[in-house]
C-alpha cells in the first residue's frame, strides 16, 4: 500500500501533494480502465474509429485521468477526508504519455480542533502540457 495519509494539523499553505507518475500509458491501460468503468466508446481502443472520427489514434478517456489525479490527492490526505473534487479536462492523453499528478495548499482553517484545506490540482505529460486541472477541499 501507499504512504500513510498526512495529518492535516501539520499542513501549511504552500505544500506541495507527492507526486503520483503513470509512465507510458498503453492502450491495454485504457481497455482496461473501460473494463471497470463501463466506457466502452471505440474512441479509446478502435484504432480505425479513432482515425476516422479525425484523431490520429485512441486516446485516454477523460475520467482516467481524473482517476490518477484523484488517487494523489487521496494518497496525500486519505479518502475519507476529501469533501470536494474538482477537475476540468484540458487535451487528451495518447498511447505512450507519461503523467505527472501533483498539487498545492492553497487554503488552510483552523477552528475547534477541526482542520479544513483547499488546494490545486494539475497533471501534465512528458512535454509539460497540463491535460487536467482542478481544486479540492478536504477536512475531519
Amino acid at each position: 500500500m501507499g504512504n500513510k495519509p498526512v495529518d492535516l494539523k501539520t499542513i501549511k499553505v504552500g505544500d506541495k501533494l507527492p507526486e503520483l507518475v503513470i509512465e507510458n500509458l498503453t492502450r491495454t491501460d485504457f481497455v482496461r480502465y473501460a473494463g471497470a468503468s463501463g466506457d466502452f466508446n471505440p474512441i479509446h481502443h478502435d484504432e480505425t474509429f479513432a482515425k476516422q472520427a479525425g484523431n490520429p489514434t485512441v486516446f485516454a478517456m477523460g475520467m482516467l485521468n481524473a482517476g490518477f489525479l484523484s488517487k494523489c490527492l487521496s494518497d496525500y490526505v486519505g479518502r475519507p477526508k476529501i469533501k470536494r473534487f474538482k477537475v476540468r479536462f484540458a487535451t487528451r492523453v495518447w498511447p505512450g504519455d507519461t503523467i505527472t499528478c501533483g498539487g498545492v495548499v492553497t487554503k488552510v482553517e483552523r477552528e475547534g480542533g477541526k482542520t479544513v484545506i483547499e488546494g490545486d490540482l494539475q497533471a501534465v505529460n512528458q512535454k509539460g502540457e497540463v491535460v487536467i486541472k482542478g481544486s479540492f477541499a478536504a477536512g475531519e
